[in-house]
């Protein structure tokens, strides 16, 4: 079945969460356990492994959030996802790559379900947004056609969960 075609989400949804699959390019959407729809994505310009540093234009791996809707996004729509979460900032803290300071105002961030740092070696700015699914081309994001992130802008509130696997 052709996204397209595909059958039209639900006026609500009351768990929303997303699934994201890197080996597989696809973007799952639930209500809880059920399965809503199955977007095709494109990932960071180097799609292996998980985002080490700032620039590396990996995917990150792990479980965030939603912590932003942004209607003015360069990229169509954008949903802001809560990378570094914890696991990433202990390893940048194990591995010198960030300062105690800005270890603990990641997991305070995370912690209060708001927008970690940035701006740190680990990186930062990773989203889901539009712009297109011809190859992976964004440095870390999650992209999407335009008219499909419209339905998925639509349908997912902050604070939605987003888990990306391999």
């Amino acid at each position: 079945m052709s996204q397209k075609n595909a059958q039209k989400l639900p006026a609500q949804i009351d768990n929303p969460r997303l699934i994201v699959k890197k080996n597989e390019r696809k973007l799952e959407l639930f209500d809880g356990d059920k399965l809503l729809k199955t977007y095709r994505v494109v990932l960071g310009f180097a799609p292996v492994g998980d985002k080490e540093i700032e620039g590396d234009g990996k995917t990150p791996l792990g479980d965030f959030y939603v912590f932003t809707k942004n209607d003015q996004s360069r990229f169509y729509l954008s949903l802001g996802l809560s990378y570094p979460n914890t696991d990433d900032a202990e390893r940048g803290l194990r591995e010198n790559l960030i300062s105690q300071s800005e270890y603990d105002e990641i997991v305070r961030a995370i912690a209060e379900n708001r927008m970690p740092p940035q701006n740190t070696a680990l990186g930062g700015e990773i989203y889901i947004h539009g712009g297109g699914t011809a190859k992976d081309w964004t440095w870390g994001c999650v992209a999407l056609e335009n008219e499909l992130m419209r339905e998925l802008f639509d349908a997912v509130p902050a604070g939605a969960k987003v888990t990306i696997l391999p």
